[in-house]
């Protein structure tokens, strides 16, 4: 089953892209982030973390590709930034694939293009677009 949804918000209302996105956790393991640089990926991550009880500090894995974190209820979320992975078969190699699906956990991934085969059910596809300095849209894209 497929779902589609958009939604236009200023920044200052990061909030709303937030709660609609811990809405689906219910439903999505997996959370793919799309978009060109600025639209705002990291930021919203980063803000989702929080809102699920992530405390600490919370950095983009750019260089690490994937950090991972832990809430006070044992929850994990995995956050990978894969702008560095340029095929399946080196994300595979890497071992990274073992974390997707985990019981009692949440991934979050940023440029995930080259994995797309591994995402077979329970994803939301957010594609964010950079409208001008102040708004962003993004487009939910379910797969049940």
């Amino acid at each position: 089953m497929t779902e589609r949804r958009e939604i236009q918000y200023s920044l200052s209302d990061i909030d709303l892209v937030v709660r609609e996105l811990q809405g689906l956790m219910a439903r999505c393991a997996i959370f793919t982030f799309t978009g060109q640089l600025g639209a705002g990926k990291s930021t919203v991550i980063r803000a989702l973390l929080r809102s699920c009880g992530v405390q600490g500090v919370i950095a983009s894995p750019t260089f690490t590709i994937m950090n991972v974190h832990e809430n006070n209820r044992g929850e994990r979320f995995y956050h990978f930034d894969l702008y560095r992975i340029s095929s399946l078969d080196e994300f595979i190699q890497a071992g990274f694939n073992e974390y997707l699906y985990q019981p009692n956990s949440w991934s979050f991934i940023e440029w995930p293009e080259s994995i797309e085969p591994l995402l077979t059910h329970g994803v939301c596809h957010v594609q964010m677009e950079y409208v001008d300095p102040t708004t962003r849209k993004i487009t939910l894209n379910l797969k049940i």
